[in-house]
This record gives C-alpha cells, sequence and structure tokens, in this order.
C-alpha cells in the first residue's frame, strides 16, 4: 500500500507498505544484480550506508544458481540474509539485450544463455514462477524493452504485446500467492510502461495499465540511447497518466541530476548499476560534483573523498589512501569507494525527502545541481 505524505509541485513525497517493511520515497534501490553489491559490500554493510531496498536479477538468478536451489533454500531474503525489501526485474532487459541471441513471439523469448550457451525459454509466466521461487518483495512484470530509436509500427505492436503480457503476468502471480508451498504469499507486481519515445503511445499505454490496479508502476525503455531531454520530456508527458496513489518507478536511472529532474516530474523509485561500477573504477560522487581518484593531484591528499560525508569510507580513509590501493589493484579500494557512492545515493535520497516534506525541493534541486558543476562535473 502506498501512502502520499506531501506534494511540492509535481514532487511526491510517500511511504509504501510492503510484507518486509516500510519504504520511504523517494527511494534509491541498490543493485546487487547476483544476490550482492558489486565491490564486495556485505548485508551488513547496505545497512550502514542506509539502503532501503536491494534490486536483484531475475534472468542472472535463473540462470545460477537457479531460482529453484534459492526455493530449496528459504527465498532470496534468507539467501542473502536481508530483512528488508527485495525488488526482481523481470529479466526482460537483459534477454532483450542479447539481440543476436533471441526469438520473440508472442508465448515469450527463445534465447541462449550467455554463460553456456544452452537455450532457454522465458515468457510471462515463467518469469513469474522464477521471481515467485526467490520469493522478492516486488515482482516485476515481464515486457519488451524496446531499444531507440524505433520504427513507430514496430513499438505499437511491441507495447500491444507487453499489456497482453501484464494480464498473463498478473493472472500468474495471483496464482503463485495462493499456492501451499509459495515462501513469498504476498508477493506484489509491478507493471510497466513502454513506447519509446513516442509521448502518445506512452500515454494510451499508462492508461490501459493504470486500469488493471497493480501495486506499482514502472517506466521502462529509457536510458537506452535518447538525450536526458528526451527523458525527461516523456517524463513530463506520461507520469500524470500513471496513478498518484501507486509508487512511480524510473527503471535504470541514473544519475544524481537524473535523479532531481526526474523527482521533479513525480518519480518514487530509482535504480542504476553507475555508482557501484564508478566506484569500482575510482570515479567517486561528492557534494561538488564527480572525483576521479586515480588522478595524480590526489597522491598526496589526506582528506576524505567528501569532508561533509559521514560514511564509513569518508570516516576513517583518505584520497590518497585509497588512490595508493587502486595503484596496488587490492580490492579493498573498490569496496571504500562503492560504499562511498551507494551512502552518497541514499543520503541524497534522505535529502530529497526532507526537502519535499519542509516545501524547498525546488530551492534543493538547484543548489545540489549548482554544487555538481564545482568540479567540473
Amino acid at each position: 500500500m502506498y501512502k502520499l505524505l506531501k506534494t511540492c509541485g509535481r514532487a511526491k513525497r510517500g511511504e509504501f507498505h510492503t510484507p518486509h517493511g516500510v519504504i520511504q520515497t523517494p527511494v534509491f534501490m541498490n543493485v546487487g544484480t547476483l544476490a550482492a553489491i558489486k565491490g564486495a559490500l556485505s548485508t551488513e554493510d547496505l545497512e550502514k550506508i542506509k539502503c532501503q531496498v536491494e534490486l536483484s536479477n531475475t534472468y542472472h538468478l535463473h540462470l545460477r544458481p537457479g531460482d529453484e536451489v534459492v526455493k530449496k533454500l528459504g527465498g532470496l531474503h534468507k539467501f542473502m540474509v536481508w530483512d528488508k525489501p527485495i525488488l526482481t526485474d523481470s529479466g526482460g532487459f537483459q534477454v532483450f539485450s542479447l539481440t543476436s541471441l533471441r526469438k520473440i513471439t508472442e508465448e515469450g523469448v527463445y534465447f541462449n544463455s550467455h554463460i553456456d550457451g544452452r537455450k532457454i525459454f522465458m515468457g510471462p509466466e515463467e518469469s513469474m514462477r522464477i521471481q515467485s521461487n526467490l520469493a522478492s518483495t516486488i515482482a516485476m512484470a515481464f515486457d519488451e524493452c524496446i531499444g531507440i530509436p524505433a520504427e513507430r509500427n514496430y513499438v505499437e505492436q511491441s507495447v500491444a504485446r507487453t499489456t497482453r503480457w501484464l494480464a498473463r503476468s498478473k493472472a500468474e502471480i495471483d496464482r503463485l500467492n495462493n499456492l501451499d508451498d509459495t515462501i513469498n504469499k504476498k508477493q506484489m507486481l509491478f507493471g510497466i510502461n513502454q513506447g519509446a519515445t513516442y509521448a502518445d503511445i506512452r500515454i494510451e499505454h499508462a492508461k490501459v495499465i493504470s486500469d488493471m490496479d497493480l501495486d506499482g508502476y514502472a517506466i521502462g525503455g529509457l536510458a537506452v540511447g535518447e538525450t536526458h531531454e528526451e527523458m525527461y520530456r516523456i517524463l513530463e508527458e506520461v507520469v500524470p497518466y500513471l496513478p498518484q496513489n501507486k509508487p512511480t518507478y524510473l527503471m535504470g536511472v541514473g544519475t544524481p541530476e537524473n535523479i532531481l529532474e526526474a523527482v521533479e516530474r513525480g518519480v518514487d523509485f530509482f535504480d542504476c548499476v553507475l555508482p557501484a561500477r564508478n566506484g569500482r573504477h575510482a570515479n567517486v560522487y561528492t557534494n561538488k560534483g564527480k572525483l576521479n581518484l586515480m588522478n595524480a593531484k590526489y597522491e598526496l591528499d589526506d582528506t576524505p573523498i567528501d569532508e561533509t560525508c559521514t560514511c564509513p569510507t569518508c570516516q576513517r580513509y583518505t584520497k590518497a589512501y585509497i588512490r595508493h590501493l587502486f595503484k596496488a589493484k587490492e580490492m579493498l579500494a573498490m569496496r571504500l569507494c562503492v560504499m562511498h557512492n551507494l551512502h552518497f545515493f541514499n543520503t541524497m535520497m534522505e535529502e530529497i525527502r526532507d526537502a519535499i516534506e519542509n516545501g524547498t525541493f525546488a530551492e534543493y534541486k538547484k543548489a545540489k545541481l549548482e554544487g555538481f558543476k564545482e568540479n567540473g562535473k
């Protein structure tokens, strides 16, 4: 259940009540593709860096260790020792990124595993069964993520099929939630809005899926090649047609700047691999912009990454030491930077929630964006 607490313009401040606890929104979900954050972060670390929701990947966990294995071990929460909410994506984005290895039909998608090449079939029912075995808090409906640019005719056909797949996903999750051996009988379902950069197709699709009364709604197929301006335009057009009394999730986004712009347009949920990926490559986020710790100017820098940051990394370690760790190819370098970056994102979401509550989001956003420019990026 989603409870809207406050609005500031179109920005929303809410609470999403789930079987695994309450999510304060807007929220950034920390991506742990294979039930772990890349960069050697543990579940205990996630608690220290204010993670509210962990996101895992249906496709990857289906391939290994196998969703049946996870079910036998008590589900994803027990498996990774995490008692807060988990969202699993449907596997659709990964399947559709395997362009040369897949074939789409009305039933679903035939594709080859990127690990060993074996043939696999996944449709709405299979995706729901895998996610039910994983026992995540929130399951995502199976959809087609359309590459941009795309021909209008193809987009119309694809969106119509995604709608039919959503109906099948909903029917299957309802069936699974009523089975005796299902671990999470209250698993929630989010539907996904598609339509590439055609605003009219997206709006019509938003209206159709809104009538299906799902637990939440995602906007998919953005941040896949279009400009930031195109993404913001689509959000401006589409978000008003999604239910105000349900969470809105912008999939795979993004940078701190993207998040601020999307919150302003009414988005509640975000996820992105960027903070962890950048951290593993010595790129760290600060309130004065992004830094590359491999830069020679940090060789003798005995200050933390961000002097205003309260993360475990900034409380103890210096830029010079972390730079040394990267140069020496020590794994600790990645761990410290990923921890900092995720803490930075989670803290920014806290600040966003406070600003919306206080009615000062516009001022907060302006100041934050100006701060990011101090280091040039």
